[in-house]
Protein backbone atom coordinates (compact mmCIF):
# COMPACT_ATOMS: atom_id res chain seq x y z
CA UNK A 1 0.00 0.00 0.00
CA UNK A 2 1.44 3.08 -0.79
CA UNK A 3 1.85 6.02 1.67
CA UNK A 4 2.64 9.78 1.99
CA UNK A 5 5.01 10.27 4.69
CA UNK A 6 5.04 13.26 7.63
CA UNK A 7 8.47 15.11 7.43
CA UNK A 8 9.86 16.32 10.54
CA UNK A 9 8.15 19.95 9.97
CA UNK A 10 4.58 18.53 9.74
CA UNK A 11 5.21 16.35 12.81
CA UNK A 12 6.43 19.23 14.62
CA UNK A 13 3.26 21.33 14.03
CA UNK A 14 1.00 18.86 14.81
CA UNK A 15 2.41 18.57 18.38
CA UNK A 16 2.82 22.27 18.99
CA UNK A 17 -1.37 22.19 17.52
CA UNK A 18 -1.61 19.85 20.99
CA UNK A 19 0.36 22.69 22.85
CA UNK A 20 3.17 19.70 23.11
CA UNK A 21 7.24 20.06 22.41
CA UNK A 22 7.44 16.14 21.80
CA UNK A 23 6.20 13.06 21.14
CA UNK A 24 6.63 11.88 24.42
CA UNK A 25 4.44 14.39 25.95
CA UNK A 26 1.80 12.34 24.12
CA UNK A 27 2.56 9.15 26.02
CA UNK A 28 3.32 10.44 29.46
CA UNK A 29 0.19 9.34 31.44
CA UNK A 30 1.31 5.69 30.08
CA UNK A 31 3.19 4.04 33.30
CA UNK A 32 6.84 3.42 32.56
CA UNK A 33 5.94 0.00 33.81
CA UNK A 34 3.89 -0.92 30.45
CA UNK A 35 6.22 0.88 28.34
CA UNK A 36 8.85 -1.42 25.92
CA UNK A 37 12.30 -0.02 26.56
CA UNK A 38 14.26 -1.86 24.63
CA UNK A 39 15.48 -2.01 20.63
CA UNK A 40 12.55 -3.24 18.22
CA UNK A 41 15.56 -4.30 15.90
CA UNK A 42 14.13 -2.62 12.70
CA UNK A 43 16.17 -3.09 9.83
CA UNK A 44 16.66 0.06 7.97
CA UNK A 45 14.58 1.79 5.44
CA UNK A 46 14.38 0.69 1.59
CA UNK A 47 13.59 2.57 -1.51
CA UNK A 48 9.96 1.77 -2.38
CA UNK A 49 10.26 -0.65 -5.04
CA UNK A 50 13.00 -2.34 -3.34
CA UNK A 51 10.81 -2.82 -0.52
CA UNK A 52 7.88 -4.09 -2.41
CA UNK A 53 10.32 -6.97 -4.30
CA UNK A 54 10.84 -7.70 -0.56
CA UNK A 55 7.46 -8.11 0.65
CA UNK A 56 6.64 -9.96 -2.42
CA UNK A 57 9.89 -12.29 -1.87
CA UNK A 58 8.46 -13.15 2.16
CA UNK A 59 4.75 -13.74 0.90
CA UNK A 60 5.78 -15.91 -2.17
CA UNK A 61 7.19 -18.29 1.14
CA UNK A 62 4.33 -19.13 2.25
CA UNK A 63 3.04 -21.97 1.60
CA UNK A 64 -0.03 -22.64 -0.88
CA UNK A 65 -2.23 -25.88 -0.44
CA UNK A 66 -3.86 -28.14 -2.94
CA UNK A 67 -6.41 -29.71 -0.92
CA UNK A 68 -7.36 -27.80 2.59
CA UNK A 69 -9.32 -29.82 4.93
CA UNK A 70 -8.90 -27.62 7.81
CA UNK A 71 -11.71 -25.88 8.87
CA UNK A 72 -12.49 -25.31 12.92
CA UNK A 73 -14.63 -22.34 12.04
CA UNK A 74 -12.84 -20.69 8.79
CA UNK A 75 -13.61 -23.10 5.81
CA UNK A 76 -12.11 -23.22 2.05
CA UNK A 77 -15.40 -22.71 0.54
CA UNK A 78 -15.10 -21.96 -3.49
CA UNK A 79 -15.58 -17.97 -3.76
CA UNK A 80 -17.20 -17.30 -7.31
CA UNK A 81 -15.18 -14.68 -9.34
CA UNK A 82 -18.05 -12.19 -9.68
CA UNK A 83 -18.00 -11.59 -5.92
CA UNK A 84 -14.48 -9.73 -6.45
CA UNK A 85 -15.25 -8.15 -9.61
CA UNK A 86 -18.27 -6.53 -7.35
CA UNK A 87 -16.73 -5.68 -3.76
CA UNK A 88 -14.04 -3.85 -5.77
CA UNK A 89 -16.31 -1.45 -7.32
CA UNK A 90 -14.92 2.43 -5.74
CA UNK A 91 -18.49 2.50 -4.37
CA UNK A 92 -18.33 -0.02 -2.37
CA UNK A 93 -14.73 0.11 -0.94
CA UNK A 94 -14.88 3.64 -0.43
CA UNK A 95 -17.94 2.98 1.47
CA UNK A 96 -18.18 3.31 5.47
CA UNK A 97 -20.54 4.48 7.86
CA UNK A 98 -24.44 5.64 5.58
CA UNK A 99 -24.85 8.55 8.44
CA UNK A 100 -26.33 10.26 5.52
CA UNK A 101 -28.73 8.31 3.50
CA UNK A 102 -28.82 11.10 1.02
CA UNK A 103 -25.72 10.11 -0.51
CA UNK A 104 -25.74 6.52 0.41
CA UNK A 105 -28.82 5.04 -1.41
CA UNK A 106 -26.54 2.32 -2.84
CA UNK A 107 -25.29 1.08 0.38
CA UNK A 108 -27.80 1.05 2.79
CA UNK A 109 -30.34 -0.90 -0.02
CA UNK A 110 -26.79 -3.34 0.15
CA UNK A 111 -27.43 -3.54 3.75
CA UNK A 112 -30.87 -3.68 3.78
CA UNK A 113 -30.69 -6.56 1.26
CA UNK A 114 -27.87 -8.47 2.93
CA UNK A 115 -30.35 -8.52 6.43
CA UNK A 116 -33.45 -10.18 3.87
CA UNK A 117 -31.42 -12.54 2.52
CA UNK A 118 -29.84 -13.63 5.97
CA UNK A 119 -33.61 -13.81 7.31
CA UNK A 120 -34.61 -15.82 4.10
CA UNK A 121 -32.05 -18.42 5.11
CA UNK A 122 -31.76 -18.37 8.44
CA UNK A 123 -35.80 -17.93 8.76
CA UNK A 124 -35.58 -15.47 11.71
CA UNK A 125 -37.94 -12.29 11.13
CA UNK A 126 -35.36 -9.51 12.15
CA UNK A 127 -31.74 -9.44 10.76
CA UNK A 128 -29.25 -6.36 11.95
CA UNK A 129 -26.78 -4.70 9.46
CA UNK A 130 -23.95 -7.30 10.45
CA UNK A 131 -22.15 -8.09 14.12
CA UNK A 132 -17.85 -7.80 13.70
CA UNK A 133 -17.70 -11.83 13.78
CA UNK A 134 -19.47 -14.97 15.02
CA UNK A 135 -17.92 -14.53 18.26
CA UNK A 136 -18.68 -11.28 18.58
CA UNK A 137 -22.55 -11.51 17.81
CA UNK A 138 -22.98 -14.78 19.98
CA UNK A 139 -21.10 -12.71 22.97
CA UNK A 140 -24.07 -10.01 22.36
CA UNK A 141 -26.33 -12.50 22.24
CA UNK A 142 -25.45 -13.16 25.82
CA UNK A 143 -26.09 -9.43 26.72
CA UNK A 144 -29.22 -9.16 25.21
CA UNK A 145 -30.62 -12.17 26.78
CA UNK A 146 -29.77 -10.54 30.32
CA UNK A 147 -31.22 -7.49 30.29
CA UNK A 148 -34.22 -9.04 28.19
CA UNK A 149 -34.92 -11.68 31.05
CA UNK A 150 -33.18 -9.68 33.74
CA UNK A 151 -31.34 -12.69 34.88
CA UNK A 152 -27.82 -13.17 34.73
CA UNK A 153 -26.76 -16.95 34.23
CA UNK A 154 -26.26 -17.60 30.67
CA UNK A 155 -25.54 -21.48 29.99
CA UNK A 156 -22.93 -22.44 27.28
CA UNK A 157 -22.80 -26.15 25.68
CA UNK A 158 -19.15 -27.38 25.79
CA UNK A 159 -19.38 -27.99 22.19
CA UNK A 160 -19.80 -24.63 21.38
CA UNK A 161 -16.50 -23.25 19.49
CA UNK A 162 -13.85 -22.50 22.13
CA UNK A 163 -12.75 -19.80 20.50
CA UNK A 164 -16.44 -18.02 20.59
CA UNK A 165 -16.71 -19.24 24.40
CA UNK A 166 -13.56 -16.92 25.59
CA UNK A 167 -14.78 -13.73 23.26
CA UNK A 168 -17.94 -14.77 25.40
CA UNK A 169 -16.49 -14.12 28.80
CA UNK A 170 -14.47 -11.43 27.82
CA UNK A 171 -17.13 -9.62 26.55
CA UNK A 172 -19.16 -10.39 29.79
CA UNK A 173 -15.43 -9.34 32.15
CA UNK A 174 -16.88 -6.86 34.07
CA UNK A 175 -20.69 -7.18 34.25
CA UNK A 176 -22.67 -9.19 36.49
CA UNK A 177 -23.56 -12.13 34.10
CA UNK A 178 -21.94 -14.99 34.72
CA UNK A 179 -21.24 -17.96 32.24
CA UNK A 180 -21.84 -21.56 33.05
CA UNK A 181 -20.25 -24.39 30.92
CA UNK A 182 -22.38 -27.23 30.26
CA UNK A 183 -20.13 -30.58 29.61
CA UNK A 184 -20.47 -32.66 26.58
CA UNK A 185 -21.33 -36.47 26.62
CA UNK A 186 -20.27 -38.06 23.19
CA UNK A 187 -19.37 -35.04 21.36
CA UNK A 188 -22.43 -33.50 22.15
CA UNK A 189 -23.71 -31.53 25.06
CA UNK A 190 -24.93 -33.18 28.14
CA UNK A 191 -28.63 -32.53 27.70
CA UNK A 192 -28.80 -34.22 31.61
CA UNK A 193 -26.89 -32.13 33.03
CA UNK A 194 -28.63 -28.89 31.15
CA UNK A 195 -31.78 -29.87 32.26
CA UNK A 196 -30.68 -29.71 35.80
CA UNK A 197 -28.44 -26.21 34.99
CA UNK A 198 -31.86 -24.59 33.93
CA UNK A 199 -33.78 -22.96 36.63
CA UNK A 200 -35.37 -18.89 37.77
CA UNK A 201 -31.99 -17.57 37.07
CA UNK A 202 -31.27 -18.45 33.48
CA UNK A 203 -31.10 -16.09 31.20
CA UNK A 204 -30.09 -18.05 28.03
CA UNK A 205 -28.99 -21.32 26.67
CA UNK A 206 -26.33 -20.75 23.64
CA UNK A 207 -25.67 -23.91 21.84
CA UNK A 208 -23.92 -24.51 17.97
CA UNK A 209 -25.28 -26.97 15.47
CA UNK A 210 -23.53 -28.12 13.87
CA UNK A 211 -21.14 -27.50 17.09
CA UNK A 212 -17.55 -27.15 17.09
CA UNK A 213 -16.70 -30.86 16.15
CA UNK A 214 -18.92 -30.66 13.51
CA UNK A 215 -22.02 -32.54 15.13
CA UNK A 216 -25.18 -31.95 14.87
CA UNK A 217 -27.04 -31.08 18.19
CA UNK A 218 -30.34 -32.31 19.31
CA UNK A 219 -31.85 -28.95 19.46
CA UNK A 220 -35.48 -30.24 19.11
CA UNK A 221 -34.68 -32.35 22.52
CA UNK A 222 -33.70 -29.07 24.50
CA UNK A 223 -35.38 -25.86 23.09
CA UNK A 224 -38.70 -27.05 24.70
CA UNK A 225 -37.36 -27.21 28.22
CA UNK A 226 -35.39 -23.63 27.78
CA UNK A 227 -38.63 -22.19 26.99
CA UNK A 228 -40.52 -23.67 29.97
CA UNK A 229 -38.30 -21.77 32.38
CA UNK A 230 -37.88 -18.82 30.87
CA UNK A 231 -34.57 -18.01 29.44
CA UNK A 232 -33.97 -17.93 25.29
CA UNK A 233 -32.23 -19.83 23.24
CA UNK A 234 -29.58 -18.31 21.17
CA UNK A 235 -28.61 -20.69 18.36
CA UNK A 236 -25.06 -20.77 16.26
CA UNK A 237 -25.50 -22.13 13.01
CA UNK A 238 -23.37 -22.68 9.99
CA UNK A 239 -24.77 -20.98 7.21
CA UNK A 240 -24.25 -23.07 4.44
CA UNK A 241 -25.85 -26.21 6.26
CA UNK A 242 -29.11 -24.61 6.13
CA UNK A 243 -29.44 -26.00 2.44
CA UNK A 244 -30.16 -28.92 4.23
CA UNK A 245 -30.92 -28.76 8.04
CA UNK A 246 -33.68 -27.05 9.86
CA UNK A 247 -32.98 -22.97 10.30
CA UNK A 248 -33.14 -21.74 13.16
CA UNK A 249 -36.14 -20.25 12.80
CA UNK A 250 -37.78 -23.83 12.72
CA UNK A 251 -35.97 -24.98 16.06
CA UNK A 252 -37.66 -21.89 17.55
CA UNK A 253 -34.73 -19.82 18.29
CA UNK A 254 -35.15 -16.78 20.27
CA UNK A 255 -31.28 -15.16 18.84
CA UNK A 256 -29.62 -16.69 15.78
CA UNK A 257 -25.51 -15.70 14.94
CA UNK A 258 -23.57 -16.97 12.87
CA UNK A 259 -19.78 -16.88 11.32
CA UNK A 260 -20.51 -15.42 7.93
CA UNK A 261 -17.25 -16.21 6.11
CA UNK A 262 -18.13 -19.60 4.42
CA UNK A 263 -20.79 -17.39 2.25
CA UNK A 264 -18.08 -15.73 -0.14
CA UNK A 265 -15.32 -14.47 2.28
CA UNK A 266 -11.59 -16.09 1.80
CA UNK A 267 -9.60 -17.69 4.89
CA UNK A 268 -7.51 -14.73 4.82
CA UNK A 269 -5.40 -15.53 7.73
CA UNK A 270 -8.40 -15.27 10.19
CA UNK A 271 -10.38 -12.10 8.92
CA UNK A 272 -12.04 -9.75 8.57
CA UNK A 273 -15.21 -11.47 8.73
CA UNK A 274 -18.83 -11.02 9.17
CA UNK A 275 -21.09 -11.99 12.29
CA UNK A 276 -25.08 -12.95 11.75
CA UNK A 277 -27.11 -11.39 14.31
CA UNK A 278 -31.11 -12.29 13.94
CA UNK A 279 -33.99 -12.12 16.12
CA UNK A 280 -37.53 -13.03 16.75
CA UNK A 281 -39.80 -10.18 16.04
CA UNK A 282 -40.54 -8.81 19.56
CA UNK A 283 -36.45 -8.27 20.28
CA UNK A 284 -36.14 -5.71 17.89
CA UNK A 285 -36.08 -2.93 19.77
CA UNK A 286 -32.92 -4.54 21.83
CA UNK A 287 -30.98 -6.01 19.17
CA UNK A 288 -27.40 -4.54 19.12
CA UNK A 289 -25.99 -2.63 16.22
CA UNK A 290 -28.39 -0.79 13.31
CA UNK A 291 -31.11 -1.97 10.97
CA UNK A 292 -30.96 -0.62 7.54
CA UNK A 293 -35.11 -0.20 6.44
CA UNK A 294 -36.86 0.45 2.93
CA UNK A 295 -39.32 3.44 3.17
CA UNK A 296 -40.78 5.56 0.62
CA UNK A 297 -39.93 9.61 0.50
CA UNK A 298 -42.94 12.41 0.23
CA UNK A 299 -43.02 11.66 -3.45
CA UNK A 300 -43.68 7.98 -3.26
CA UNK A 301 -40.61 6.82 -3.97
CA UNK A 302 -38.37 4.43 -2.75
CA UNK A 303 -35.51 5.23 -0.04
CA UNK A 304 -33.55 3.14 2.16
CA UNK A 305 -32.78 4.50 5.96
CA UNK A 306 -30.53 3.59 9.34
CA UNK A 307 -33.40 3.05 11.75
CA UNK A 308 -33.34 2.20 15.77
CA UNK A 309 -29.80 2.92 15.06
CA UNK A 310 -30.32 4.61 18.97
CA UNK A 311 -29.05 1.44 20.76
CA UNK A 312 -25.32 2.46 19.37
CA UNK A 313 -23.05 3.98 21.88
CA UNK A 314 -22.25 6.50 19.07
CA UNK A 315 -25.96 7.49 19.66
CA UNK A 316 -26.90 7.06 23.34
CA UNK A 317 -23.50 6.38 24.93
CA UNK A 318 -23.99 4.55 28.31
CA UNK A 319 -27.55 3.72 27.18
CA UNK A 320 -26.97 1.97 24.36
CA UNK A 321 -27.34 -1.90 24.09
CA UNK A 322 -24.13 -2.07 22.70
CA UNK A 323 -20.43 -0.52 22.04
CA UNK A 324 -20.72 -1.81 18.31
CA UNK A 325 -20.70 1.56 16.42
CA UNK A 326 -20.69 0.44 12.67
CA UNK A 327 -21.06 -2.68 11.25
CA UNK A 328 -18.31 -4.99 8.79
CA UNK A 329 -20.44 -3.83 5.82
CA UNK A 330 -17.44 -4.93 2.53
CA UNK A 331 -17.81 -7.95 4.36
CA UNK A 332 -21.70 -8.14 4.92
CA UNK A 333 -21.74 -6.95 0.88
CA UNK A 334 -19.76 -10.05 -0.13
CA UNK A 335 -22.33 -12.59 1.50
CA UNK A 336 -25.20 -10.61 0.06
CA UNK A 337 -23.57 -11.31 -3.30
CA UNK A 338 -22.60 -14.51 -2.60
CA UNK A 339 -26.11 -15.85 -1.57
CA UNK A 340 -27.70 -13.77 -4.69
CA UNK A 341 -25.53 -15.39 -7.14
CA UNK A 342 -26.45 -18.95 -5.65
CA UNK A 343 -29.67 -18.65 -4.98
CA UNK A 344 -32.01 -21.18 -2.97
CA UNK A 345 -30.74 -24.40 -5.50
CA UNK A 346 -27.48 -23.01 -5.29
CA UNK A 347 -27.01 -23.25 -1.35
CA UNK A 348 -28.67 -26.36 -1.05
CA UNK A 349 -26.41 -27.94 -3.91
CA UNK A 350 -23.23 -26.42 -1.86
CA UNK A 351 -24.52 -28.30 1.22
CA UNK A 352 -25.50 -31.78 -0.15
CA UNK A 353 -21.70 -31.72 -1.82
CA UNK A 354 -19.71 -30.98 1.43
CA UNK A 355 -22.42 -33.13 3.19
CA UNK A 356 -21.73 -35.86 0.83
CA UNK A 357 -17.84 -35.69 0.74
CA UNK A 358 -17.45 -35.45 3.83
CA UNK A 359 -19.54 -38.39 4.77
CA UNK A 360 -17.27 -39.98 1.88
CA UNK A 361 -13.96 -39.04 3.56
CA UNK A 362 -15.19 -40.31 6.82
CA UNK A 363 -16.02 -43.87 5.79
CA UNK A 364 -12.85 -44.14 4.07
CA UNK A 365 -10.81 -42.73 6.79
CA UNK A 366 -12.35 -45.27 8.87
CA UNK A 367 -10.74 -48.24 6.91
CA UNK A 368 -7.20 -47.13 7.52
CA UNK A 369 -5.99 -49.35 10.18
CA UNK A 370 -5.62 -47.37 13.53
CA UNK A 371 -8.08 -45.12 11.96
CA UNK A 372 -11.40 -44.53 13.74
CA UNK A 373 -14.17 -41.96 13.93
CA UNK A 374 -14.34 -40.38 17.33
CA UNK A 375 -18.13 -39.92 17.75
CA UNK A 376 -21.37 -41.66 16.08
CA UNK A 377 -23.45 -38.48 16.34
CA UNK A 378 -24.25 -37.53 12.84
CA UNK A 379 -22.68 -34.46 11.23
CA UNK A 380 -22.70 -32.63 8.28
CA UNK A 381 -19.24 -31.25 6.98
CA UNK A 382 -16.97 -31.66 9.76
CA UNK A 383 -15.92 -34.78 11.55
CA UNK A 384 -13.29 -35.91 14.35
CA UNK A 385 -10.70 -38.97 13.71
CA UNK A 386 -9.11 -41.07 16.76
CA UNK A 387 -5.36 -41.22 14.86
CA UNK A 388 -3.01 -43.95 15.57
CA UNK A 389 -0.25 -40.71 15.05
CA UNK A 390 -0.02 -37.51 16.63
CA UNK A 391 -2.32 -35.42 14.76
CA UNK A 392 0.09 -32.85 15.04
CA UNK A 393 3.21 -35.20 13.04
CA UNK A 394 0.33 -36.12 10.34
CA UNK A 395 -0.34 -32.57 9.85
CA UNK A 396 3.63 -31.58 9.24
CA UNK A 397 3.65 -34.94 7.12
CA UNK A 398 0.85 -34.38 4.91
CA UNK A 399 1.75 -30.83 4.15
CA UNK A 400 5.14 -31.92 2.24
CA UNK A 401 2.63 -32.97 -0.75
CA UNK A 402 0.73 -29.83 -0.01
CA UNK A 403 -2.35 -30.94 2.01
CA UNK A 404 -3.75 -29.46 5.13
CA UNK A 405 -4.99 -32.47 6.72
CA UNK A 406 -7.21 -31.31 9.32
CA UNK A 407 -7.04 -29.52 12.69
CA UNK A 408 -4.81 -31.20 15.71
CA UNK A 409 -7.62 -31.15 18.53
CA UNK A 410 -5.38 -31.96 21.42
CA UNK A 411 -4.99 -28.20 22.07
CA UNK A 412 -8.36 -27.12 22.62
CA UNK A 413 -8.25 -28.52 26.44
CA UNK A 414 -11.51 -31.00 25.45
CA UNK A 415 -10.29 -34.61 26.26
CA UNK A 416 -9.10 -35.10 22.30
CA UNK A 417 -5.65 -35.69 22.19
CA UNK A 418 -4.83 -38.01 19.45
CA UNK A 419 -7.59 -36.65 17.66
CA UNK A 420 -7.96 -34.70 14.36
CA UNK A 421 -10.63 -32.95 12.92
CA UNK A 422 -11.23 -32.84 9.38
CA UNK A 423 -13.70 -30.67 7.32
CA UNK A 424 -14.82 -31.43 3.93
CA UNK A 425 -16.34 -28.39 1.53
CA UNK A 426 -17.79 -28.62 -1.79
CA UNK A 427 -13.92 -27.48 -3.49
CA UNK A 428 -12.61 -30.92 -1.85
CA UNK A 429 -12.23 -33.62 -4.83
CA UNK A 430 -12.96 -37.29 -4.76
CA UNK A 431 -9.37 -37.48 -5.97
CA UNK A 432 -8.41 -35.34 -3.04
CA UNK A 433 -10.17 -37.41 -0.23
CA UNK A 434 -8.44 -40.31 -2.10
CA UNK A 435 -5.19 -38.89 -2.18
CA UNK A 436 -5.66 -37.71 1.84
CA UNK A 437 -6.70 -41.83 2.94
CA UNK A 438 -3.79 -42.83 0.91
CA UNK A 439 -0.79 -40.37 2.60
CA UNK A 440 -2.48 -41.03 6.30
CA UNK A 441 -2.32 -44.92 5.34
CA UNK A 442 1.64 -44.07 4.56
CA UNK A 443 2.47 -42.22 8.52
CA UNK A 444 4.16 -43.95 10.83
Amino acid sequence: MNYIPNTNAELQRMLESFGMADFEDLLKNIPGSLRYRHSLNIPSALPEHELVTHLAGMAGENTKYDACFAGAGAYDHFIPAVIGGLVSRPEFMTAYTPYQPEVAQGTLQAIYEFQSMISSLNGMPVTNASMYDGSSALAEAAILASRYTGRNDILVAATVNPHYVETIKTYLSGTNINVLLIPASEGLVDYKVLRSSLNHNTAALIIQSPNFLGLIENIEEVAGDVKACGALLALAYDPISLGVLKTPGEYGADIACAEGQPLGLPLAYGGPYVGLFSVRQDLIRKIPGRLAAKTVDLNNKTGYVLTLQTREQHIRREKATSNICTNQQLCALTAAIYLAVMGKKGIKRVAELCLTKAHYAASEISKISGYQLKFAAPFFKEFVIQTPVSPKKIIAGLSKFNILAGVDLSGFKMGLKGCLMIAVTEKITYNQIDELVFRLSKVK
